[in-house]
């Protein structure tokens, strides 16, 4: 299976949680994901984890957007924040839930394998 980069843009909640669960998805098949957090996406890593449709999720028997973030990485998914989206958020690296790791747009694509498929969420 070709190897998924999905990149999250904005300080959605919803797009981050439809990110991670194609991301986890893909994991679950046996496919490699990098999921990068550019700029103000990176704010929804801000402790808590949180979105304002969690409690509908969860009422709904899905899980919360901290809890899909813990299961996509639990499948081998790798969350990258962006560090200038740190910057702009306040945030350090020390503020980002355990596992993610801080990196660019240039690193994420430099270790892309060639196959490797791009999509914007």
């Amino acid at each position: 299976m070709r190897p998924l980069i999905l990149i999250v843009g904005t300080a959605d909640g919803e797009r981050l949680r439809a990110a991670l669960t194609l991301a986890a998805a893909q994991a679950a098949l046996g496919g490699g994901v990098t999921l990068f957090l550019q700029l103000d996406a990176v704010s929804l890593l801000r402790p808590p984890v949180e979105a304002p449709e969690d409690a509908r999720h969860r009422a709904a028997g899905l899980p919360d957007l901290a809890t899909l973030l813990g299961e996509a990485e639990a499948l081998g998914v790798r969350p990258v924040a962006c560090q200038s989206g740190l910057a702009l958020s306040g945030m350090t690296a020390a503020d980002l839930p355990p596992g993610v790791v801080v990196g660019g747009p240039l690193s994420v694509l430099q270790e892309a394998s060639d196959d490797a498929r791009l999509l914007l969420a």
